[in-house]
């Protein structure tokens, strides 16, 4: 894990303790564990800048590559819809990807009854971010997972997310398939929470390799 990649993580368990929430976990079905993280950083701020850079980021220290010409590049921002060109890694794996956030779908509270949280997410709105994903390289990345996707709030802050382990078939996030060679196609989606009903989740970042290791540390943006 890089350097930054940690740093995020710890922002993570910081907001969680701000928010007096210490403990944000459930199961459904009795063998599917649901686990919330939050971060209260604005994007653009403690490595989540929107602004798009004029020239390509250097390497990072800890071996992380700046994306080739072409390629989106750190801090860049999209249209909901649009497509980004991205550099893909999964440990030894590392291919070319295609990757649009399609549109971010507001839920229904009810809708997070099955994962079991009860009075944690109390309020909270859940909101869908769907993307597709499309193998442009040589690579096969058959069962690989194409995740590290957050919501953003009007304020440029980052939503709280929930990772689910098992199935939730309002937001269904799977590893791609075998066989998912050059031109194949997969949608996915990630679930972002709202803080109320006054507050909507308006955007998404990826912060994937390389764009959770570069110095800077800046992600991708659809808004």
């Amino acid at each position: 894990m890089s350097t930054n990649t940690m740093r995020r993580a710890a922002t993570g368990v910081i907001g969680l303790a701000v928010a007096g929430t210490l403990s944000l976990t459930g199961c459904k079905n009795g063998n599917e564990e649901v686990a919330p993280a939050q971060s209260s950083a604005p994007a653009g701020q403690g490595g989540q800048d929107s602004a798009q850079p004029s020239t390509p980021a250097s390497p990072s220290a800890d071996g992380g590559q700046a994306p080739a010409a072409g390629q989106a590049k750190p801090g860049q921002t999209f249209k909901i819809g649009e497509t980004a060109q991205v550099p893909f890694s999964s440990g030894s794996t590392k291919g070319a990807i295609a990757l649009t956030i399609t549109t971010v779908e507001q839920g229904q509270p009810a809708d997070l009854d099955s994962l079991k949280l009860g009075d944690k997410v109390k309020g909270m709105i859940p909101y869908y971010i769907r993307y597709s994903v499309k193998n442009t390289g040589t690579t096969d990345l058959s069962f690989a997972s194409v995740s590290h996707m957050k919501g953003l709030l009007p304020d440029g802050s980052e939503a709280q997310g929930v990772s689910v382990i098992g199935k939730f078939e309002k937001c269904k996030d799977e590893t791609l398939p075998k066989g998912f060679t050059n031109g194949q196609t997969q949608t996915s989606c990630a679930i972002a929470l709202a803080p109320s009903a006054q507050t909507k989740v308006v955007g998404a970042e990826y912060w994937g390799d390389p764009y959770n290791n570069l110095n800077d540390s800046k992600g991708l943006f659809w808004k």
